[in-house]
């Protein structure tokens, strides 16, 4: 390992991410519930308002909407406030001020305003938690105009997209999966160059099947590819990154080699994310499909009691049957 190289976590990278932001520009902000003397409830801004200052990482009160609300404010006057949402579920109470003001601000002015914000959300399940502790809501913030929607899946992505993500004059809801913030090491160099931030990417190669992820369920689908291989089958994984825009160049050139395609998240497969990617699928590669897109989720239910999750949850042996599926057409 290289002097430029080191090992963290995805919890660490976003924490370096930020950090390395806010050295670079004065004017990014931190703020949220516990973001200052806790480091947050993950400990993501850890250090920050002891290295920063209370002006700069602000602890706010439990208030969603105004935490947002105030955001919008910082922005209108130069700032670059990054905003965490304690929880997926806690979101709500801002969802006015997101939808409403934070994503039509900047059309709304005829340009004249633009709206360089960051919302943090710790998304998903598998955490054994409670209630409005595991929510998936990608999807009502893609389907909104004016929003860009991006997920990043490892240590890596984190410190490099939440830095792009800030430079951004566009707002950014920025998912993070909470299972994976103390998980897996990667192996980081500062000093490489990064993919531009609204672009998917080819995770592994493979020739059978391509199976298409983001944030969290990016490991079940490596950990099902792995499993496939032992029996001889071979697929080709891809990590979307971004939700808003979708970046489908890789996706259809992937599935015009493959044939086939399987999408797997863990929001409700009713009007998610893959039934989008799915239907431009569909309309850009029909002639070279061999079967129907497949998509591998949570179901129509509310996100269940935590000692049930794990059946919720779309996990290896869901997505290998949907492999399955799709190679018997």
């Amino acid at each position: 390992m290289s002097a430029s190289t080191q090992r963290i976590t995805l919890a660490k990278g976003l924490n370096m991410g930020l950090r390395k932001a806010m050295e670079d520009d004065p004017k990014v902000l931190v703020m949220g519930e516990d973001v200052g003397k806790l480091g947050g409830v993950f400990r993501i801004t850890d250090g920050l308002q002891k290295d920063f200052g209370e002006d700069r990482v602000i602890d706010s009160p439990l208030a969603e909407s105004g935490i947002v609300g105030t955001a919008v404010g910082l922005a209108l006057r130069g700032y670059r406030p990054v905003v965490e949402i304690q929880f997926d579920g806690f979101v709500y109470p801002a969802y006015d001020q997101i939808v409403c003001q934070v994503a039509k601000m900047h059309y709304r002015s005829k340009a004249r305003s633009p709206m360089p914000m960051v919302i943090r959300i710790p998304f998903g399940g598998g955490i054994g938690a409670v209630e409005h502790h595991s929510e998936s809501p990608e999807a009502q913030f893609a389907h909104t105009p004016g929003l860009k929607v991006v997920a990043c899946s490892n240590p890596v992505d984190g410190y490099w997209m939440m830095q792009q993500a800030i430079a951004s004059d566009d707002p950014v809801i920025f998912l993070e999966p909470k299972r994976q913030y103390h998980a897996e090491k990667a192996e980081l160099d500062e000093t490489a160059t990064p993919e531009p931030l609204f672009t998917s990417r080819v995770v592994r190669r493979g020739e059978d099947v391509t199976v298409l992820a983001y944030g969290p369920t990016v490991k079940t689908a490596m950990s099902a590819a792995e499993a496939a291989a032992t029996e001889g089958r071979s697929l080709e994984v891809i990590d979307l990154r971004t939700l808003s825009p979708l970046d489908m160049g890789p996706v259809y050139e992937s599935v015009r080699r493959t044939g086939r395609a399987v999408i797997t998240h863990e929001a409700h497969v009713n009007l998610g994310i893959g039934a989008e990617v799915a239907a431009r699928v569909t309309e850009e590669c029909f002639y070279s499909l061999e079967s129907p897109v497949l998509r591998v989720g949570g179901f129509d239910t509310p996100y269940p009691a935590s000692r049930i999750e794990e059946d919720f949850l779309p996990d290896l042996d869901r997505v290998l049957d949907a492999v399955d599926r799709t190679l018997a057409y």
